[in-house]
């Protein structure tokens, strides 16, 4: 089958940080993680602004809440991190 005849469903998710930086940050940490199905779940993700926009496509409704449910966490475990290290992290650099 090709992408053209495969019913693709796709999730937006926008999640606003304090600034750029740390959106940016977000980024490069969540996109270290292929996707463990890439020919079922295809992941972009982008910085506009301080929001990290990720956009999902899947082939099945349960795909996309699993995926989305794991990116949350994701985003749960980086917002913490950077709400505990995130000042002395950018004294450091």
């Amino acid at each position: 089958m090709t992408d053209i005849e495969l019913q693709w469903h796709t999730i937006t998710v926008r999640v606003p940080f304090a600034s750029a930086r740390h959106a940016s940050i977000a980024k490069q940490v969540i996109e270290v993680d292929k996707e463990l199905q890439p020919e079922v779940v295809k992941r972009v993700l982008e910085v506009e602004g301080d929001v990290l926009v990720a956009t999902f496509k899947t082939l099945t409704v349960r795909l996309a809440r699993l995926v989305v449910n794991a990116y949350l966490e994701n985003v749960d475990l980086v917002v913490r991190t950077i709400g505990e290290f995130g000042e002395d992290a950018d004294r450091v650099l």
